[in-house]
């Protein structure tokens, strides 16, 4: 089993932060948490460390993820059903829900859930109970729902795409995830720790990165945040024989990144000149704005007053900036 207490490697100040957080929503009694993330910054594992950190930890952990699940099917993967309920049910099947009675469900891409399906899911929180495909009797259970997202739901919800109620619900306790390029060094010492991994895993002995590499690293924007890294890392492990990583071992798509200049750790410039100017000031109002609207639990009209703009701007700018 991983060792959950360590798993958050690094020492920028945005990983203590979050290292502390999830400690303390692990040891509380809170039965709704939403993590927010890009794709690539461990939502999954966040998830997992805590549940292994609380004291439903002995219990079981069911990971959903809901795009990956047809619409058609997920209800009865959920919820379970009963007998004969429609066509193929031949036995009694009980749901995932169920199955984590007093332990964890987290539901990944929680934004791919169909509207009726929100429903029934708002109904189980508001009362733990609920009723399996064709069943007559409602069942309570007793379980911490984790949801994790990639895309800032109250623009879900404004576009019609996710129940509003259910929203409010589940940001009870919101968890928002730093990228890769926000952490500084922290990509040196997460690459170190993917090199111990891969070291025991494929018995190498890479000893690390050379300075060339890891000063690419620094300077490289990490799109895919921490997945990407990783991977990277592997893959180097299995087509490469050097004891140390070199620049050549990287992808062209990284080292053409690097020269096209300014995608220092914490920034993302995607062009250059004017071009390059304006994506980058587009990006940080959408980061600046997206955490603004997690840490006010959506409510606009407080982060327009704390953004110094009117509400009416605010909306304007979201809808611009594609949020």
């Amino acid at each position: 089993m991983a060792d959950y207490k360590n798993e958050l490697v690094g020492t920028h100040p945005s990983t203590e932060s979050l290292r502390r957080l999830v400690a303390r929503v692990a040891t509380s009694p809170a039965q709704r948490v939403l993590i927010y993330g890009e794709t690539g910054t461990g939502k999954g594992l966040v998830a997992r460390m805590i549940h292994h950190l609380s004291s439903r930890s002995q219990r079981e952990f069911v990971d959903i993820n809901c795009a990956a699940i047809p619409a058609s099917l997920l209800e009865s993967e959920l919820f379970g059903h009963e007998r004969g309920a429609f066509t193929g049910a031949v036995e009694r099947k009980l749901g995932l829900i169920e199955a984590a009675n007093h332990g964890t469900v987290f539901l990944d891409e929680i934004r791919e859930m169909d509207l009726t399906l929100q429903a029934k899911l708002l109904s189980l929180l508001d009362t733990r109970q609920f009723r399996r495909v064709g069943a007559v009797k409602t069942t309570s259970v007793d379980v911490r729902f984790i949801a994790a997202t990639n895309k800032v739901l109250l623009s879900e919800v404004n576009d019609g795409r996710f129940r509003e109620d259910l929203y409010y619900r589940l940001q009870v306790v919101a968890i928002n995830l730093p990228t890769l390029r926000e952490r500084g060094e922290d990509v040196l010492n997460l690459s170190q720790h993917f090199i111990d991994r891969y070291n025991a895993f494929y018995q190498r002995s890479i000893r690390g990165l050379s300075d060339e590499t890891a000063d690419i690293f620094l300077r490289y924007g990490w799109p895919g945040n921490v997945r990407e890294l990783e991977n990277l890392l592997e893959r180097i492990f299995i087509l490469e024989d050097d004891d140390v990583i070199l620049p050549r071992h990287l992808p062209d798509r990284i080292i053409r990144a690097v020269r096209a200049g300014g995608t220092a750790a914490g920034k993302v410039t995607t062009g250059s000149g004017a071009e390059g100017f304006h994506e980058a000031t587009a990006d940080f109002q959408r980061k600046l704005i997206a955490r603004a609207m997690i840490e006010a639990g959506g409510n606009t009209q407080q982060v327009a007053n704390a953004l110094r703009i009117s509400r009416h701007a605010l909306r304007h700018q979201m809808m611009k900036l594609g949020l």
